[in-house]
């Protein structure tokens, strides 16, 4: 497995992850459970433990995740661009890896604020007075959230598309998700050719952006990781097997790891269903729940557990 892919972490003081470890991550892997157990908060933890590169890409990591949890806030005007609030709410924030080592915390004395940064072996301390709160961005580190990819961030992974000549790939996928679609192009708006006639990628349903957003990002990705938070959103459960397979074999030309969470019983089957039928032992399936303790518990099964965990953890998911 590349070295650069997580296969152990720890999350400390990280919304309902007090002090939480796990490890065995393979190249993909899926995340289940039930409602509110944790599902998107473990993965935006191993997503700023993999952006968390330098202070800016810290602080990038944390309003990326901030604005995807307030997407309908932003629709309607309520969410304020408040970086030094969301920011200092991660006070304490630990989360460390086989490949990186991030922790934030604030310390004051006598009257005086400063935030204290620990990146690898480097540690850097900053009057908080004097903190820019500048942000950087990672091209090939993305989070798809349950609302899909905006047009912008669909036309700036197609063109990674573009680049290596997948336009075809990318038709070919649409066309079997739905027959009538002939034809895709990107741009400010992206648009589908269906029956000879041109139509916004919004007005096709969740489905097709979805799938858009997770291949393209897929390129965009390479030697990098991908975060897909609901995977199956908008996806026909007896199209799971097609899209797996499109994962797990542009995941593996491309150097991507892929972590992605799921409701639904018929993803999970899916998923072991087309890993056995590729032989791809680089797969996990990870069910997190919730003890009596109010602790937060990991269960990893591995490729060759991967159809036990179907069996015994039916009940934790529809």
């Amino acid at each position: 497995m590349n070295d650069h892919f997580i296969k152990n972490i720890e999350i400390k003081n990280f919304k309902c992850f007090e002090d939480f470890t796990a490890e065995g991550f393979g190249r993909v892997n899926l995340i289940g459970g039930k409602n509110n157990v944790g599902k998107t908060a473990f993965m935006e933890a191993v997503y700023v433990n993999v952006y968390a590169q330098n202070i800016k890409c810290f602080i990038g990591s944390l309003q990326a995740i901030k604005y995807m949890r307030e997407n309908l806030n932003i629709l309607e005007n309520r969410f304020l661009d408040d970086t030094k609030k969301f920011v200092e709410q991660a006070n304490r924030i630990l989360v460390t890896s086989n490949i990186n080592h991030a922790h934030f915390r604030i310390d004051e004395h006598e009257g005086v604020k400063k935030y204290h940064f620990e990146f690898n072996n480097q540690t850097i301390d900053v009057n908080a007075n004097e903190f820019s709160f500048d942000l950087d961005y990672i091209p090939n580190i993305e989070f798809i959230d349950n609302f899909g990819l905006s047009n912008s961030d669909i036309e700036d992974a197609y063109l990674s598309v573009q680049k290596k000549d997948k336009e075809q790939f990318i038709n070919g996928i649409l066309h079997k998700f739905d027959s009538r679609i002939e034809k895709f192009i990107g741009g400010d708006t992206p648009q589908c050719r269906v029956n000879g006639k041109w139509l916004e990628l919004t007005e096709l349903g969740d489905g097709a952006r979805h799938l858009v957003s997770i291949v393209a990002t897929l390129f965009k990705c390479e030697s990098g990781y991908l975060f897909i938070d609901e995977l199956d959103n908008g996806i026909h459960y007896t199209q799971l097997d097609e899209l797996w397979e499109i994962i797990l074999t542009v995941s593996q030309e491309q150097n991507v790891q892929v972590f992605a969470t799921t409701h639904s019983k018929e993803c999970i089957e899916s998923y072991a269903r087309v890993a056995k039928k590729l032989a791809d032992e680089e797969v996990t399936y990870s069910l997190l729940t919730r003890l009596k303790s109010g602790k937060l518990h990991h269960s990893l099964y591995d490729y060759a557990l991967l159809e036990n965990a179907i069996i015994e953890q039916a009940h934790e998911v529809r």
